[in-house]
């Protein structure tokens, strides 16, 4: 562990999270603007415990905390994760262009370093802290250790609005993208719901839906503490499905569903289609929980099919939650990253945010002429995206 004394904090640089206490992690990230499940402390360690993100794969964990003193000893009052990455995968924000130019002049563009929650585009605080001061020397420390460790860049990633605030005072580099969310506008039921579409999109949900239906698939919705040891199995098994499908290795390790189950149970829901019997897929929804435990938040995580359904995916993937939402009021559904067929499904274009550093002047310049150009590029594609919203017009 590194130490150094900065204004009025400690900082301090270790490599895992068993410095700090859960209940400290988990309590300053539920004072933030944006408090995600996938920023708590069990989440952050089960990613490197289970050998998801470690060297080996390309993520190494720097944790960055800023102590003050207090009359019953040190208090935590700014943290993050920061992983140094020597590639750009499993981030869902995408710099490969950049990667490659650095390459063509010659110099590294890796490691560079990243505050993010690993393979995870789920929007969010990512600069923990007490106050704005914290949050401010927090980011003053993250780049201080870049530039001490001659680390050619730093990112913040899918940042809530405290965090680009304090990125924008310090001069970071501003980047816009578009996901996809649903919101509860107070819908009794899903009937009530596809009412407020327009006829199109409503005649086409319903059809999706029957089609399914018609296949005889049947679905059960399980609370994460009530999941048995083959739904946990079935779940990693769809997962491993899904990536290998597309020619990739999953990211997740067998030893993170393991420990989500052992630590954040509360925090997940499991959707399981069945067919004379048997489950034939999973929707896994993550779930952010208000302080009384109700869920307020759900992201829709993983997918997997064991057999080839048509319609299988929306129904699993965003009618069953949406369904679920309304009848829990959970006010908000986000649908992950990408995806303009969502909007078929009343999930509406949202603006995601992050934040660039790039120590090499003439390359800083040239992003920032980019992502000008891409910001009025994003700011079109949202304005015609609106033109096409699902929902009726107001009369």
């Amino acid at each position: 562990m590194l130490e150094n004394l900065s204004l009025n904090y400690v900082t301090r640089v270790q490599d895992d999270l068993s410095g700090i206490a859960p209940e400290a992690w988990d309590g300053l990230l539920a004072r933030q603007d944006a408090p995600s499940p996938f920023m708590r402390h069990a989440y952050l360690s089960a990613m490197q415990a289970s050998g998801s993100a470690v060297p080996e794969t390309g993520w190494t964990l720097q944790v960055i905390s800023l102590w003050r003193d207090t009359p019953t000893g040190p208090a935590l009052a700014a943290a993050c994760p920061l992983y140094l990455k020597t590639h750009s995968r499993g981030e869902y924000v995408f710099d490969h262009a950049w990667a490659e130019a650095y390459e063509r002049h010659g110099l590294p563009y890796y490691p560079k370093a990243l505050v993010a929650s690993p393979f995870t585009p789920v929007p969010g605080s990512r600069l923990m802290a007490e106050s704005d001061a914290a949050r401010r020397a927090l980011l003053a420390a993250l780049l201080s250790l870049c530039q001490s460790n001659d680390i050619p860049s730093l990112h913040i990633l899918f940042g809530s609005q405290q965090d680009l605030l304090a990125c924008e005072q310090a001069g970071l580099l501003q980047r816009d993208q578009v996901q996809f969310h649903w919101q509860n506008q107070g819908w009794r039921d899903f009937d009530d719901f596809l009412a407020s579409l327009t006829q199109e999109k409503r005649k086409k949900i319903r059809q999706e839906r029957r089609k399914v239906a018609d296949a005889g698939v049947r679905f059960r919705a399980v609370p994460g503490p009530d999941m048995t040891g083959e739904d946990w199995a079935l779940l990693l098994r769809c997962y491993q499905q899904t990536y290998w499908e597309h020619g990739n290795a999953p990211y997740l390790k067998p030893g993170f569903f393991q420990a989500m189950r052992r630590g954040m149970a509360a925090n997940w829901l499991l959707f399981v289609a069945e067919h004379e019997g048997q489950a034939i897929g999973i929707s896994l929804i993550g779930l952010q929980l208000n302080a009384a435990g109700q869920p307020e938040v759900a992201y829709g995580r993983y997918w997997g099919a064991l057999a080839r359904v048509d319609c299988l995916h929306f129904e699993a993937c965003y009618y069953q939650p949406i369904d679920w939402c309304i009848q829990h009021g959970v006010q908000r559904f986000e649908g992950g990253a990408q995806g303009e067929h969502k909007m078929a499904r009343a999930l509406l274009p949202t603006p995601t945010h992050s934040a660039h550093w790039l120590a090499q002047p003439a390359f800083s310049e040239a992003v920032a002429r980019f992502l000008e150009r891409e910001k009025a590029g994003i700011d079109n594609y949202m304005e015609a995206l609106q033109q096409h919203s699902p929902l009726k017009k107001p009369q």
